[in-house]
């Protein structure tokens, strides 16, 4: 594994970000493994339910999607299902979801993937006044308007959070 450096570099997802004119802010912090939302809200003094994780699943047809949801809730694939009419939805495999999205696990953003996927948005994530998403990087989160996933991924919203 590469050394980790305090400078971050440019990834497709901060490219894809300044070409279409999004300002956003760089939180970098020291990425623990299986640490996931709790642990970078903790290092950045943020809200949990800000931190929004990005989560690579596939529908009965192996057909890959992009789900968004709050760092502190998680996916009713049930529900998911039947909001975007298919059969079932679950979660890739972590060399599965590499290779739709081009990045490493824990590392994925929603901007810059390697080819486009279908974007769905938790409804309520896209109610907070500014939410903090991967970057393209473990270890890198970025501060942005949520509204952004609307207009430069088309994430559709749906309510699939469990209660």
């Amino acid at each position: 594994m590469a050394k980790k450096d305090k400078h971050v570099s440019e990834t497709p997802a901060t490219q894809m970000l300044r070409a279409a004119g999004v300002v956003f802010t760089e939180h970098p912090y020291d990425y623990v493994e299986h640490g996931g939302t709790a642990e970078s809200a903790r290092q950045l003094g943020v809200a949990e339910h800000a931190v929004i994780k990005t989560l690579v699943m596939q529908d009965d047809k192996l057909q890959p999607l992009v789900v968004l949801m709050h760092g502190d809730r998680q996916v009713s694939t049930k529900n998911l299902a039947r909001e975007i009419g298919v059969k079932s939805v679950e979660p890739c495999k972590p060399e599965v979801a590499q290779r739709h999205s081009g990045y490493l696990v824990g590392g994925t953003s929603p901007f810059g993937l390697r080819k486009p996927l279908p974007v769905w948005v938790e409804t309520t994530v896209l109610e907070l006044p500014r939410i903090c998403i991967n970057g393209g990087r473990r270890g890198y989160l970025v501060g942005i308007d949520p509204q952004v996933l609307v207009r430069l991924l088309d994430a559709r919203p749906v309510h699939c959070a469990l209660a």
